[in-house]
């Protein structure tokens, strides 16, 4: 009788340890994706003092992370990866926007702005634009 007891317990406690406690038809939150950005994916732009990024979701700025790599300088046919760290990085827009204000604007190549985090719900995002500076 106690060993029926103790299954009946177990068989109780399997949908929680498994992960089934959540209802069959529960849709799981979209993870957060990039709006909007300035400079957009692909643009050729005049030397930049700002790149913003815009996220359909409020970000958890402590876990958001962001690069500007100049991937390709004018005239070098080797030129490696550069990563630039002259900005500084502010949040708005309810930590939905990111705005990484450049101590000097950015010199003629190829870049991309990386970036990974979380959303404020604790969904993972990834991501990078390209653009040029003519």
């Amino acid at each position: 009788m106690m060993a029926c007891v103790r299954w009946a317990a177990l068989l109780a406690l399997a949908p929680l340890v498994l992960g089934a406690a959540a209802p069959a038809n529960a849709t799981p939150a979209a993870a957060p994706r990039l709006t909007a950005s300035q400079p957009a994916q692909g643009a050729i732009i005049a030397k930049p003092k700002v790149i913003t990024l815009t996220f359909s979701d409020a970000m958890a700025p402590a876990q958001t992370l962001v690069s500007v790599v100049m991937t390709a300088m004018p005239g070098m046919d080797d030129h490696g990866e550069m990563l630039i760290r002259n900005f500084t990085p502010t949040w708005s827009n309810a930590n939905r926007t990111l705005s990484l204000a450049l101590r000097q604007p950015l010199t003629p190549g190829s870049y991309d702005v990386r970036w990974q985090g979380k959303s404020s719900a604790g969904q993972a995002v990834k991501g990078l634009i390209s653009f040029q500076v003519r």
